[in-house]
């Protein structure tokens, strides 16, 4: 049976708040910033992770508001709950990945995210990601368990005098930057629409050129926001420009690459990737990504780390505050 947590169930005055599935490393975390909706609106949290929207939307046949991570919501279930929840938090900076925001709006539902809050769990997986491209911990680790103590595939690569090109230099590019130039890269960004004080804060020179930056780097590392303006903006011929063993790391979001431009350029097989965003989550065995040489893959994990989960539902709760007193926080999608 569901667990279902709750908080001041007697005060029916309130308006209700539903999370109707949650992710295991977030109960602990939400949990404890839930006095912050002390006499503000009650809480009713489903202690289980389901995305089966019949059953979702059952859960929130009385709420108000919605507190939403880790599934999508359809236009039909956007619909479906529309009359009666008119806020939805979202647990992350992506939305517009999970919900139909122009749908939203023409609704009057009101959508909120978190930003900045895993600027440090992101940038350090990317890391973890490329150290894994270079030095293959996880197969050497493996192989000395199986008794195979040999040099042969030992051999790795060094960042330190690479130069790193960096897609998307806000909080989490930023970060990337400052950790690369600690190990001794060199770090390059392309000068879109970035502030001149974001390439002064992280070191990074800025390239005008798109394609400059990619034929240039050893390293091209993805960390654009998804949004109306950078949905697909990395083209094909944009990664064209890769020169072959160049190290390609996304962990920002697949769409802001073209649709099936990445897969047709690493199935060239001259391009080591690492990829923690994909085009279809949860990602199957038979994608065809998952069967090309080199290629290293997590399940969209980067922003899964215990400071990022304190501060994104911190986020959250500050949403749902700000809404209940008629105030805007983190908000993405207004319903006025």
């Amino acid at each position: 049976m569901t667990e279902i947590y709750e908080t001041q169930p007697e005060r029916t005055d309130l308006p209700l708040v539903v999370m109707p599935a949650v992710l295991g490393a977030m109960i602990d975390p939400i949990k404890a910033q839930f006095p912050v909706l002390k006499d503000v609106a009650r809480v009713r949290m489903f202690e289980e992770f389901t995305s089966d929207e019949t059953v979702l939307i059952e859960r929130l046949a009385e709420a108000d508001a919605l507190l939403v991570g880790g599934y999508h919501i359809s236009d039909g279930m956007l619909r479906a709950i529309a009359g009666h929840v008119k806020c939805i938090v979202f647990c992350g900076t992506g939305v517009a990945s999970y919900i139909n925001l122009d749908l939203a709006r023409e609704l009057k539902v009101r959508v909120c995210n978190a930003e900045h809050y895993g600027d440090h769990a992101v940038a350090e997986h990317t890391f973890a990601l490329l150290f894994e491209l270079i030095r293959r911990t996880g197969t050497l680790d493996k192989d000395v368990k199986d008794g195979n103590w040999a040099w042969a595939g030992g051999d790795g690569l060094q960042l330190a005098g690479r130069r790193m090109g960096i897609i998307g230099l806000g909080g989490i590019g930023a970060t990337v930057a400052s950790i690369a130039r600690a190990f001794g890269m060199e770090v390059s960004a392309w000068n879109s629409h970035v502030p001149a004080e974001h390439f002064a804060r992280s070191g990074a020179t800025p390239v005008n050129d798109l394609n400059e930056l990619i034929e240039t780097s050893d390293v091209v590392s993805v960390h654009l926001p998804l949004n109306d303006a950078t949905r697909g903006i990395i083209t094909a011929d944009n990664l064209d420009h890769l020169r072959p063993g160049t190290l390609f790391v996304n962990t920002a979001r697949s769409e802001v690459i073209a649709s099936g431009a990445l897969l047709a350029r690493l199935q060239r097989g001259d391009i080591p990737a690492a990829l923690d965003v994909f085009d279809h989550e949860p990602l199957k065995a038979s994608d065809p990504v998952c069967h090309i040489p080199g290629i290293v893959l997590t399940p969209h994990v980067g922003w899964r780390t215990d400071g990022a989960f304190k501060e994104l539902t911190r986020q959250m709760i500050a949403c749902l505050k700000a809404y209940f007193a008629g105030e805007d926080y983190n908000v993405v999608v207004s319903e006025r």
